[in-house]
């Protein structure tokens, strides 16, 4: 692993330690402009960096109560079938289509966390769960990590507190729970297709991991609205410029 990606590893936890999501979407450009690799396999390698940051968070949930298993478990088993589903079908799929899409979902995660910046309160859980709804989201995000490789954080949490009816800081942790589980899924969907560098998936996910720990010592020192408008800018000119270098805008 090169300086310049140790060093990117460790921001992207930081990034996730602050922000409790987002920061692993970075990954896969990580992988693929600073380290060379191809699209398809830099989605592929990103699966487990993203689903091992995502239970790491989700423990610290777990011990603080935060994780609601009845909700989590078959929203996980949701999203896990459309993360290898996904998987599976991505390997019809150019491996440059498929970052360029990636690129869509930045660009979604990016509306998603600049408008988390500007309201004010959290969404109002309902007193019900929806399950009918967010069986069908979970499906549907699943598909989008096993086909491009993002965790699906930004929009799995609006659907469990506006259609699973959790409070905000439960939904959070109920997220990373359901994010380790589809993106483990997905990974395996890859299985036989994808050749892995395990020594740099190792390295990556571990220097992510103690970025994790320092952006949660970090998080009570930083504006949380900036930060959230940063980060969302800086997904932006990330997510336009892959497109512009694929030609699709």
């Amino acid at each position: 692993m090169t300086p310049l990606a140790a060093l990117l590893a460790l921001l992207i936890g930081i990034t996730l330690g602050l922000l409790g999501g987002g920061g692993s979407i970075l990954t896969v450009p990580v992988f693929v402009y600073a380290l060379g690799l191809d699209p398809k396999r830099a989605i592929a390698m990103s699966l487990p960096v993203v689903g091992g940051a995502a239970l790491v968070g989700a423990v610290q949930h777990w011990r603080k109560g935060n994780v609601v298993l009845r909700t989590a478990v078959p929203f996980g088993a949701a999203a896990m079938l459309g993360a290898f589903l996904g998987a599976r079908l991505s390997s019809d799929i150019n491996g440059h289509y498929q970052l360029a899409m990636f690129a869509v979902v930045m660009l979604g995660a990016a509306v998603s966390m600049f408008r988390s910046a500007r309201r004010r309160e959290p969404a109002t859980p309902r007193a019900q769960p929806t399950w009918s709804a967010l069986l069908v989201i979970g499906v549907l995000v699943g598909a989008v990590t096993g086909l491009v490789g993002a965790g699906g954080g930004f929009l799995i949490v609006p659907a469990l507190v506006v259609l699973g009816g959790l409070p905000m800081h439960h939904a959070v942790g109920t997220s990373l729970l359901v994010i380790a589980m589809n993106t483990l899924s997905g990974f395996v969907g890859y299985q036989g297709s994808v050749d892995i560098d395990w020594p740099l998936v190792g390295s990556f996910a571990a220097l992510t991991a103690v970025g994790i720990l320092g952006g949660t010592a970090m998080v009570a020192h930083v504006p949380q609205r900036a930060l959230k408008y940063a980060f969302s800018l800086l997904l932006v000119l990330i997510g336009s410029w892959i497109l512009f270098q694929y030609g699709t805008i």
